[in-house]
């Protein structure tokens, strides 16, 4: 019998790894553990932290940054990365204010301001898309060029608005704050549409490779032009937001913002490089950001310290998110 007839015509197929053994190395997994931590670690620090009404006031202070996230991690899915959302949010929340300290109606000055955040996007979308340029290059650009224009237009000074249109982190939904209500729905909508709906596979594919999955019909181009849009409008909402919470505006509106979606996208899960990520990690990753930064001022640490730590939380968050898919794809 020969050496080549004693080999087995077929080699047997891996087993299919249990269930349990999926779910355990899934990056949300380890969002979920550390938030659990954080938790716990945080009521050693403070009782408030078993509190669930502290914890939800708490998260008001970044609910705008943790809305835009969950929009920016479709973007990264769809193998692009956007910049620019924190200085869209200053440039719409100025335009806004200098319109009604003008006398243009409040409703007419939300509008132009939403309407800014969608140029905005707009034009992230026609560089990156259209004159295929890289994505990081073209929102590192268009991030200083918001800020810019948003200091001429509110020069050092604060944008004072209507006492009335002050206070919508004090406005409840069933006690609970509603831009937290609008985070949840908001991830829940999304995370419907990422998860289980063509579109949403649609993304995934042009992350993993675009070539094919232009080669398979997708519409890359709008696709992808759509999700600029997409954190463009979201962006200004969150703007406005911001400044109905402060009840002023200044050019530095949201000023290192995009450490702190970055952050919250990376930290759930999402892949760097694309194609990987789910909206329910980055809902995860904001409430385990609203713990730390918390806890952080609760144990009064310097504000530079605090930078240090949400940055190496940064670079721990995408080395461990490689790791696990290089593991995941053996």
């Amino acid at each position: 019998m020969s050496a080549i007839e004693t080999q087995p015509a077929v080699q047997d197929a891996a087993p299919a790894r249990p269930r349990w053994q999926v779910l355990l190395v899934r990056p949300e997994t380890m969002t979920f553990v550390l938030l659990v931590l954080g938790i716990f670690a945080g009521g050693l620090l403070s009782p408030f932290f078993l509190d669930i009404n502290y914890i939800l006031k708490s998260f008001t202070l970044y609910a705008e940054f943790a809305i835009v996230a969950l929009v920016l991690t479709m973007v990264i899915i769809g193998g692009e990365i956007d910049l620019s959302p924190a200085a869209n949010m200053a440039l719409s929340a100025c335009i806004f204010a200098w319109l009604q300290q003008a006398g243009v109606p409040i409703p007419v000055a939300v509008l132009i301001g939403l309407a800014s955040g969608l140029v905005m996007g707009t034009i992230n979308g026609l560089m990156v898309i259209g004159l295929q340029l890289p994505s990081i290059i073209v929102t590192i650009g268009t991030l200083t060029l918001y800020r810019g224009l948003a200091q001429i237009i509110a020069g050092d000074k604060s944008i004072r608005v209507p006492e009335w249109f002050i206070g919508v982190d004090r406005i409840m939904v069933a006690g609970i704050p509603l831009p937290v209500v609008i985070f949840i729905a908001l991830a829940i909508g999304l995370g419907v549409v990422l998860g289980g709906t063509i579109f949403g596979r649609q993304i995934y594919q042009i992350g993993t490779n675009e070539v094919a999955a232009r080669h398979a019909g997708i519409r890359s181009a709008r696709i992808k032009f759509g999700l600029f849009l997409l954190v463009g409008i979201v962006a200004s909402i969150a703007g406005i937001m911001t400044a109905s919470r402060l009840g002023s505006v200044r050019y530095d509106l949201g000023l290192g913002g995009e450490l702190q979606m970055v952050l919250m996208a990376m930290l759930g899960g999402t892949y760097i490089f694309g194609g990987r990520g789910t909206i329910l990690g980055t809902f995860l990753a904001a409430w385990l950001l609203v713990i730390v930064s918390t806890g952080m001022i609760v144990a009064n640490v310097l504000p530079a310290v605090q930078l240090v730590v949400l940055g190496s939380l940064l670079i721990v968050s995408i080395i461990a998110t490689n790791f696990i898919y290089s593991r995941t794809q053996r």
